[in-house]
């Protein structure tokens, strides 16, 4: 099969498509040949040589894809050749084939097309699992979501909004906040114009966030905890803006406050495998009834894919940047 590979880190030009072996279904796999996979920024960290794939894990890109079923493992149970599945990945979305825990497997919502279900793995099983797994996001409560263009925003949107949580977020166009509105966010602010603390505390009345969606890591650490409301949880799942910050511990105990902070891909099998089922107990009727749906700005042939990386990297899409395979 070919797969995109990276022989040495580097920008964009370092993904190389070349030929590889095929891989092998272990106890408990399947073997998915590969429709569509998406991209995510852990895929450009990796690239540039900051986040290796877990141990055990395939060595090439791709957190999530959507295919067919080929071949089933020792021991792989709950699925058949042929079905249409979708599927979260510790690795090896960016190649023909994947070989997949079966608990990390979903199938392809009704509605949604093979390719467009790539798009869908990653963004739910993140946002179910930080903003209502974790924070527990209810009816009625404000989510202020950073990055609210992005795949993970525009879910995270899209989610909440089906529960019935009132949205805020944070992007840098006019043209972005305009999807997000479009998507049903409620407070729409501008992080390069306004002060994202003093517009949501304006709009709640003072009150400011119940849960907090968080991508930017240490930049935005003392301006998140100022935001947040009594009893507000702040969730954070990146560090583009840095890894090391001062939390003011008073203004947390004050609030009565609770921070997290998550990553996905290193979880163990059992919790990515309860997460995924969650995912399709509580998101899938929702996509399948027509209130959320995948949000993909284009696809790219999964050979070009240091296209694709460019336009992440440069944050020139809203949702989804999708790589087909050819």
């Amino acid at each position: 099969m070919h797969a995109i590979t990276i022989p040495e880190p580097g920008g964009p030009e370092a993904l190389v498509w070349d030929e590889v072996p095929d891989p092998v279904p272990g106890e408990g796999e399947v073997l998915v040949e590969v429709a569509a996979g998406a991209v995510n920024r852990a895929d450009i960290l990796q690239r540039q040589g900051f986040y290796d794939p877990p141990p055990g894990a395939s060595p090439y890109p791709g957190l999530e894809c959507s295919g067919r079923i080929v071949a089933l493992g020792p021991g792989a149970s709950g699925w058949a050749v042929g079905d249409e599945v979708c599927a979260l990945l510790a690795g090896g979305g960016y190649a023909e084939k994947v070989a997949v825990p079966a608990g990390q497997l979903l199938p392809v919502p009704e509605g949604v097309d093979l390719v467009r279900a790539a798009a869908l793995p990653e963004v739910t099983c993140t946002v179910w699992s930080n903003v209502f797994m974790v924070s527990h996001l209810r009816p009625g409560e404000t989510l202020l979501v950073h990055g609210g263009s992005s795949g993970i925003g525009t879910m995270a949107i899209q989610l909440a909004k089906a529960v019935g949580a009132r949205v805020a977020v944070t992007a840098g166009t006019k043209e972005k906040l305009d999807r997000c509105a479009e998507l049903g966010a409620d407070i729409l602010i501008d992080y390069r114009e306004q002060d994202f603390v003093a517009e949501l505390k304006a709009a709640t009345g003072g009150a400011g966030a119940d849960v907090i969606l968080d991508n930017m890591g240490a930049q935005y650490l003392d301006r998140n905890v100022r935001a947040l409301a009594v009893n507000g949880r702040l969730a954070i799942i990146g560090m583009q803006g840095g890894v090391k910050g001062e939390l003011n511990i008073g203004a947390l105990l004050a609030k009565r406050a609770a921070i997290s902070a998550t990553s996905l891909r290193a979880r163990p099998l059992s919790e990515k495998t309860a997460i995924v089922a969650a995912v399709r107990e509580h998101v899938w009727p929702l996509i399948e009834g027509g209130h959320v749906r995948p949000v993909v700005d284009r696809e790219i042939p999964l050979p070009d894919a240091a296209a694709a990386h460019r336009i992440v990297e440069e944050s020139g899409h809203v949702g989804k940047v999708l790589l087909v395979r050819p």
